[in-house]
């Protein structure tokens, strides 16, 4: 009997210690990034089949054209067009900036910071996809501010070839002063 009950303990052990080392290696789902409210229902993984779905929709929007710079161009002079029209009631852009400049650029800081958390966790795809709606909110915020595409190409022709450090080490100390920093930005 002595024997006997020295060997269960020692069995009783050894899977116990294997499943601290499984829940250790074996990663779990993700949680959510916030805690949802008790009273709010959380939704379940969409099953296979709602996902086949969605991406038959969602296939006429996969275009495989090769990129083109012009693509800016076009989309600033549709920005543009919505702001003249002012139709807020059926377009994004005019209602965006009808809500007044700071919610222009408030969107532009949050397109930026997706952006940047894609990027960060190395998630290709959603990087692409997040870069777009950036460039798509710069545009707005460029005519919201009455910028156009041709003034910040020759910007970037004048800074071509300089060396970065060079281009902010030569930007006036007011620029420094106004942002209340000794910091190069």
């Amino acid at each position: 009997m002595g024997k006997d009950a020295k060997k269960k303990p020692l069995k009783a052990k050894q899977p116990a210690a294997k499943k601290v080392v499984k829940k250790v290696t074996k990663p779990k789902a993700p949680a959510a990034a916030l805690p949802a409210p008790p009273d709010l229902p959380v939704a379940a993984k969409p099953r296979k089949r709602v996902l086949k779905a969605e991406a038959r929709h969602l296939a006429p929007l996969d275009v495989p054209a090769p990129g083109d710079i012009e693509v800016l161009r076009r989309l600033w002079e549709t920005v543009e067009a919505r702001r003249l029209a002012g139709d807020a009631a059926s377009s994004h852009s005019a209602r965006l900036m009808a809500r007044g400049t700071a919610k222009v650029a408030q969107k532009l800081g949050e397109e930026a910071v997706e952006c940047v958390i894609e990027a960060t966790l190395g998630n290709r795809q959603p990087t692409i996809m997040e870069s777009a709606d950036l460039l798509y909110h710069l545009i707005v915020v460029w005519v919201d501010a009455g910028i156009r595409p041709e003034e910040v190409w020759a910007e970037l022709v004048r800074r071509e070839g300089i060396s970065g450090i060079a281009e902010k080490a030569a930007r006036p100390k007011a620029i420094l002063r106004a942002a209340e920093t000794t910091k190069l930005p």
